[in-house]
């Protein structure tokens, strides 16, 4: 099943809508207009990367940092800022927040606020697939805090035991809410674990979406053949807080601004200026296009209508 390159500048632009998507919900909450929200600025390349190699009949379970995964998936930044603010028009009609979002029709099954829950479900779906011989695999995304989970050894376990198709991918962004990730694991990454369980892994550069789309070709081939899961460690880094909003006085200012320098995003769009593929005229384009969308988005939330008295029965199983 063949997939095409990732075009880099389709990918910086990519980024940049999930960027600004998600600066958008910080403005709106600020003003009171949306509830706060854990964000992923910082962590947009393996959400374009990854999302990029799957196809439609492939499955996304993620976590609470769900929005760069979901725009790259193709939703729609409207029905998704109008699922945050709780109106009708929302993907799932303004009950989920922006930490529960689900849509059936992209594939993405769920999002998971308990750490490390999409692990354990993610087997679930993947024994699923097994059993039901349907076509695609599963795309799993959690955190390096997941990953200090006992569902992660129980989920990988299984996975490599039942030889189930599941793409592991661990954005290991440094932070475990507020606790650094240096303060609960001895091991540089978490890739190691996955080999001690018999499950294929590889490191990648998780600020460049390039590197990981690329990497996660190869794991999805290797799936797609022996039907074994394989796991992709995204080193990344999370630039803003835990959840909006937060000071980061926890952070330490010298690995922050580190990690701002690395920024996946300008990183890019440096890289495309240097090699003569984008000039001063494209990246304004891009810009302009992005804040149309986000300006059609955050309108068409603002006159949805909220959900009626009869919602309150609905999508309940008791």
């Amino acid at each position: 099943m063949s997939i095409h390159p990732l075009d880099p500048v389709q990918a910086l632009e990519r980024m940049m809508l999930i960027r600004a998507y998600e600066e958008t919900l910080i403005d709106l909450h600020g003003r009171g207009r949306a509830a706060g929200t854990c964000t992923s600025v910082g962590q947009e390349a393996p959400a374009v990367g990854v999302v990029s190699a799957l196809t439609a009949d492939d499955l996304i379970l993620t976590n609470h940092r769900s929005a760069g995964h979901l725009l790259a998936r193709g939703a729609d930044p409207g029905r998704m800022l109008a699922e945050v603010m709780g109106k009708r028009d929302g993907y799932c009609g303004g009950k989920s927040g922006s930490l529960h979002i689900s849509a059936k029709e992209l594939g993405v099954v769920l999002t998971s606020t308990i750490v490390g829950g999409e692990l354990a479900l993610a087997t679930g779906v993947g024994l699923s697939r097994s059993m039901l011989n349907k076509p695609g695999i599963v795309a799993c995304f959690f955190g390096d805090g997941a990953a200090t989970e006992g569902r992660f050894q129980e989920s990988l376990n299984l996975a490599a035991v039942w030889t189930l198709p599941i793409l592991y991918v661990c954005e290991n962004n440094q932070w475990q809410a507020f606790v650094h990730r240096k303060e609960t694991m001895l091991a540089d990454g978490i890739a190691g674990h996955a080999a001690a369980l018999g499950v294929e892994s590889a490191v990648v550069d998780g600020n460049d979406p390039l590197a990981m789309f690329d990497a996660a070709c190869t794991a999805i081939d290797s799936i797609r053949r022996t039907g074994k899961p394989f796991l992709l460690e995204a080193m990344t880094y999370r630039l803003r807080g835990h959840f909006e909003p937060d000071d980061q006085a926890y952070v330490d200012r010298t690995e922050l601004a580190h990690w701002r320098e690395r920024d996946p995003i300008l990183r890019l769009r440096a890289k495309l200026e240097r090699e003569g593929r984008l000039s001063a005229d494209g990246i304004a384009a891009i810009e302009s296009r992005v804040r149309a969308t986000m300006k059609a988005a955050t309108a068409f939330a603002d006159a949805s209508p909220y959900p009626g008295p009869d919602a309150l029965t609905t999508d309940v199983y008791a």
